[in-house]
């Protein structure tokens, strides 16, 4: 399964990419106001039949599905879909999007690729092994594979990446809590994913997002060594419904990391 379901996100994003190559490439506002392309919608069909003909007795929890009020009954075991994250990106053009499956059990991301097509690169995590490789979007053709780990925390302070379109002023705050050295900003699901292979020590997001923004690279990370969690220290569930406080698939505020608590090594590196 996880090779098919790196093939899938290589497949859905060509989609991605041929839309992307138009001068326009038609965004529209969903009702929650945020943006929508055609290139979502032709991903997310692509995914939606190639995870039918792999495992069609496992449900999808996909976002534009969702969005059109199709929500499937889930219970332990079932794939979440973003086909397109990081849609802002898309539109202005950077190449910070990603494709994001995953496959969730009892609440727990077991399974999950990250594929972003214009920058050609792959990243997939399943149990205590993650991987990236580079992609030739010509030929659809995913590379060698190489194995990714979370680094180790050094002296010289963090490198903390955040989200470049939904920076909140609770995120400035609970980064200013630690000893940063370096701090980048990136679009959609790579931030994970950057923790993953090393290139970041934390990733705060003290912001709304939904399941399926987060479980792939989710995923990825945690097979790298490294941790997500909301501000009381446990582990980001999935497959939240009927919140009291928030609609079905959303999730709390969490923090990203690497080798590191970030609970416990704030505390110890707030700058004066």
């Amino acid at each position: 399964m996880r090779d098919r379901l790196a093939e899938i996100a290589v497949e859905a994003g060509r989609e991605i990419l041929a839309i992307y190559a138009r001068d326009d490439v038609g965004a529209q506002g969903k009702a929650d106001g945020s943006p929508v392309t055609q290139a979502d919608r032709l991903a997310e069909a692509v995914i939606l039949k190639g995870l039918a003909a792999l495992a069609p007795d496992i449900p999808v929890v996909a976002e534009e599905e969702v969005s059109a009020g199709r929500t499937p009954d889930v219970d332990e075991r079932f794939f979440l879909v973003d086909p397109l994250d990081g849609t802002k990106e898309f539109i202005s053009k950077n190449g910070e999007f990603t494709v994001n499956i995953a496959l969730i059990e009892n609440g727990a991301p077991v399974l999950g690729v990250v594929y972003a097509p214009a920058l050609k690169r792959i990243y997939d995590g399943a149990g205590e092994s993650a991987r990236m490789a580079d992609v030739d979007v010509e030929t659809s053709a995913i590379g060698a594979w190489r194995p990714i780990r979370v680094r180790a925390l050094g002296d010289d302070g963090l490198a903390v990446v955040a989200s470049r379109s939904h920076l909140t002023d609770e995120t400035r705050e609970f980064i200013e809590r630690f000893n940063v050295a370096d701090m980048v900003s990136a679009g959609s699901s790579l931030k994970f994913c950057k923790v993953a292979e090393g290139a970041a020590d934390l990733y705060p997001r003290l912001a709304r997002t939904m399941e399926w923004d987060t479980a792939a690279g989710d995923a990825v990370l945690r097979a790298a060594g490294g941790s997500v969690s909301t501000m009381d220290g446990a582990a980001l569930r999935y497959g939240k419904r009927n919140q009291a406080d928030d609609v079905d698939f959303a999730n709390p505020w969490f923090v990203a990391s690497g080798s590191l608590n970030p609970f416990e090594h704030a505390s110890s590196t707030v700058s004066a």
